[in-house]
This record gives structure tokens, sequence and C-alpha cells, in this order.
């Protein structure tokens, strides 16, 4: 009798879990923060739409990576307020494919990263849709209270920059 309570309880436990994990679903729909595949198409994207590009150089596995990716960015693409000012995009340091740059060659991730001096994971760089950096890069993450406000300020910083030099 004490086993068939103890499974009960125990299938209870897990059914309990199941239900908040499936309304967990429901609430936050998926996104996924773009892989960087093709940055003059990106380019042509960003130029047409009069938005700064926005990279996260990462690596696989790396928690400060995640934490950048999953409590800022996919709930900033979650909330669709960022649909008409940036364009998000990952690059995975460790990624071995090759990828089309602004300039339609295709180079490996590590001449990206080269190019754009973001050995350090996570960096985040704010560019035009020729690849010029248009903001201050976020290099790390010091603190979780402030992250969100720097890269507002960096996006704003790029927008502004993009669309005045559009103006003009």
């Amino acid at each position: 009798m004490k086993n068939q309570i103890a499974k009960l309880r125990l299938m209870g436990a897990a059914l309990c879990l199941f239900a908040v994990t499936a309304v967990q679903a429901e609430i936050l729909p998926y996104v996924k923060v773009r892989e960087v595949t093709d940055l003059q198409a990106a380019g042509q994207e960003a130029r047409a739409r009069r938005l700064p590009i926005l990279i996260m150089f990462s690596i696989r596995d790396c928690q400060y990576c995640d934490v950048v990716r999953e409590e800022f960015l996919k709930p900033m693409l979650r909330s669709g307020d960022y649909v008409d000012r940036v364009i998000m995009l990952e690059l995975y340091s460790d990624r071995y494919a090759q990828l089309r740059d602004f300039n339609g060659q295709l180079i490996s991730a590590s001449e990206l990263i080269q190019r754009y001096k973001a050995g350090f994971a996570p960096t985040v760089v704010f560019l035009d849709s020729q690849g010029n950096e248009q903001a201050e890069r976020l290099i790390g993450i010091t603190t979780r209270d402030f992250y969100g406000g720097f890269l507002d300020e960096a996006i704003d910083e790029s927008l502004q920059r993009i669309r005045n030099i559009a103006i003009n």
C-alpha cells in the first residue's frame, strides 16, 4: 500500500511538472536568434529597412552567451518591439562552415571574428549595411541589471546614425 501511495505521489509530481512546462511553453513562444550565414543578404535587408545589424559573437556552451541570448535577445525578439529597430544575428565562433561577408566573399567564422576583433565571447557589435560599427560594442556581461539598458542605448545610437545618414 505504501509503495502504491509513493508511486501515485511521484506520478502526481511528474504530472504537475509537465503541466507547468506546458503552460510556460504556451506563454513563451519559440524564437531563435538567426545564425549568420549571409551578411551580404543581411546588409541588403538592413539597407532597405534602414536598420542596424546586431551580431553576437558567441561560443556553444558559454554560460555568459546563454545569458545574453536567453535573457536579453530572445525576449527582445518575442516582444516584437525590435522588429523595426534592429536585425539580430548570432555567430558561433566554433562554427566551421563558411559564410558570406558584406562584400559577397565566402569567409570562415574565424576570419569574421578577426575582422571585428571579437575573440572574447560574448561580444555584441552594432553594424550598418556595409559592416561598419555604429555604436560601442558590448564585450562580456558584467551585470544583468544594466545590460538591457546598454543594449538599448547601442541599438538606438546605431539606428539614429543609420537613419540620419540615410536622410542626408
